[in-house]
């Protein structure tokens, strides 16, 4: 089932709104990111328009004012399309589409619709439609009769059933059934996630097209798509990345976050944002030369708060620092975030210590044990290869060696086997060191 979607190289006029609170300042770099969404769905931008106001009109969401100087800029440059940049209610649309006579669309609409375009793996596909129908639902009219037609006109209709509670019924069907699939995908995403337990796991967060795929494929020589504009990247990418020690690492680049993201999408969008829940480490990368980059690093904590990981260790990743005009920033930066890291990922400078950071952190979180374990119990060391990372095993008459590295709370939890044998090495000295 096809979501109607958003024609490319057509006309679009913008819509924005500020209440009380909001700083007014903002607005232009509000409608600077809607432009941005705009021409990636492939569209070009004819005008725009916005308003201040005490609150929401409940019927045009904008003032019945501001409706007429719209209908004016409609018929003035002919657009295919008008969207807000925020959400619209179906009664708020059917309301403004009948008084200006095009389609309108609000914010969320065209996020969906740009994950539709950039949506390359079936995982991505399908995470994506759910998104997209269940925003639908609600917003179903009329227009929608095409969809019995998708499905097959026989049996799908019941006795005294409208056309558009077909489409409703076909819509929910067609829900269950990507909720269904989505299960199974998530289950083998958790396998593959299982299988990696055993490496540190860093995962990169920031807002979108703030350089996160730029820096995974310098760190990791990954191949990851990198595009100047919003969304780039929508499947999980994970990579090996090798820190200085012969010491390893699993990177992983995730979907980039922007204000106002759809609740639905970050539901759909479980299995891949999975990466930040289960990431030992997160990289919030921030584009440092950005007009408003403290309120995008807002927006991400937010939506880290959403996934419940916003409590897990985070390293600020201050980027682009050779775009700035001024550096008079950066030393307050500094100040207020002292073990951040100050880098340009384009240009190379500041990785290094990035790198070091890096492994800084691995040695503080992370201790080496030296393990003894009679032969006999075969399920103890099964166990405690399920622990951390075996680097070292040798087998000593009726005894096995296991050098191991683990995290201090599964340090805790082997302390209390009684049948093992252990010594640990505070200083994270390596590996080889370990073994008499």
């Amino acid at each position: 089932m096809q979501v109607e979607t958003i024609a490319a190289e057509q006309k679009a006029i913008l819509v924005g709104v500020t209440l009380p609170g909001q700083p007014s300042e903002e607005k232009s770099d509000h409608i600077s990111e809607l432009a941005q969404l705009a021409e990636t769905a492939g569209l070009t931008v004819a005008d725009h328009l916005f308003q201040e106001r005490e609150k929401i009109h409940a019927a045009y969401f904008i003032g019945s004012g501001k409706v007429n100087e719209l209908r004016e800029l409609v018929n003035e440059s002919q657009p295919a399309i008008v969207i807000f940049d925020d959400d619209l209610s179906p009664a708020q649309i059917r309301n403004l589409e009948q008084s200006l006579d095009v389609r309108v669309i609000d914010r969320s609409t065209l996020i969906l619709d740009i994950f539709a375009k950039h949506a390359r793996t079936r995982e991505a596909k399908t995470q994506v439609e759910l998104a997209q129908l269940q925003y639908l639902l609600p917003r179903l009219t009329r227009q929608w009769t095409h969809l019995s037609r998708q499905v097959g006109g026989i049996g799908t209709r019941g006795p005294g059933e409208t056309q558009l509670e077909t489409d409703r019924r076909l819509i929910r069907r067609r829900i269950e059934k990507l909720k269904h699939d989505l299960h199974k995908i998530d289950k083998q995403q958790t396998i593959r996630r299982q299988n990696r337990k055993n490496t540190f796991r860093v995962s990169l967060i920031g807002y979108t097209n703030v350089g996160k795929s730029t820096l995974m494929n310098l760190l990791s020589g990954a191949d990851v798509l990198v595009e100047n504009q919003l969304f780039a990247t929508l499947d999980s990418v994970v990579r090996k990345v090798l820190l200085e020690g012969s010491q390893e690492i699993l990177l992983s680049d995730t979907v980039g976050f922007i204000r106002k993201l759809p609740h639905h999408l970050v539901a759909s969008f479980k299995s891949t944002l999975d990466e930040v829940r289960e990431a030992d480490l997160l990289l919030h990368v921030v584009d440092v030369h950005h007009p408003y980059f403290q309120e995008q690093m807002q927006v991400v904590m937010k939506i880290l708060e959403e996934l419940d990981s916003h409590s897990k260790p985070i390293l600020i990743i201050f980027n682009k620092i050779d775009l700035l005009p001024d550096t008079n920033i950066l030393p307050s930066l500094r100040k207020e975030y002292p073990e951040s890291i100050f880098l340009s990922a384009t240009r190379h400078i500041g990785v290094e210590s990035l790198r070091l950071k890096l492994k800084e952190f691995l040695e503080k979180n992370f201790v080496s044990l030296f393990l003894r374990i009679p032969q006999q119990q075969q399920k103890l060391i099964h166990y405690i290869y399920s622990l951390g990372r075996v680097e070292n095993i040798h087998y000593d008459g009726e005894e096995v060696e296991i050098t191991l590295k683990c995290d201090r709370e599964t340090l805790s939890r082997i302390k209390l086997l009684p049948e093992v044998l252990l010594r640990i090495d505070d200083n994270v000295k390596p590996f080889k060191e370990l073994v008499p």
